[in-house]
């Protein structure tokens, strides 16, 4: 039997309006945070290279992307007593296991692209 987890939420009391998963998914569903936690993957970055490995993201876009996963617990950021400052920004644990779920979500997207663009077409060309 399969359990509908909408239905097993809202018999234990759950209000869509207010759900935690959605307020997580939200953020990280969003097209920068994504990709910045794909980049991080490989192991800790300074900010200039994020920004050169994202080149479409503007810097004040890619800050506070780094600052909300920062305040979620996903990303961890060093800041080096140099002249200038330096700043480095890596997963945490919490980040690491997020990418779990993630690249299953990404390969998925990947392997249906095809499918999902035509059906799209097929919408889009409907009367």
């Amino acid at each position: 039997m399969r359990i509908n987890k909408l239905e097993q939420w809202r018999a234990e009391g759950f209000e869509p309006s207010n759900c935690p998963v959605r307020q997580v998914l939200d953020k990280v569903s969003a097209k920068w945070p994504t990709l910045v936690l794909l980049e991080l993957q490989p192991g800790p970055q300074r900010f200039n290279a994020l920004s050169r490995a994202l080149p479409d993201i503007s810097k004040r876009m890619l800050t506070q992307s780094l600052r909300d996963l920062e305040r979620d617990g996903l990303v961890d950021r060093q800041v080096f007593d140099t002249k200038p400052p330096s700043v480095s920004y890596s997963l945490t644990d919490l980040g690491h296991s997020l990418l779990v779920p993630l690249l299953h979500l990404i390969y998925w997207a990947s392997l249906n692209m095809e499918e999902i663009g035509a059906a799209r077409r097929t919408f889009d060309n409907a009367p």
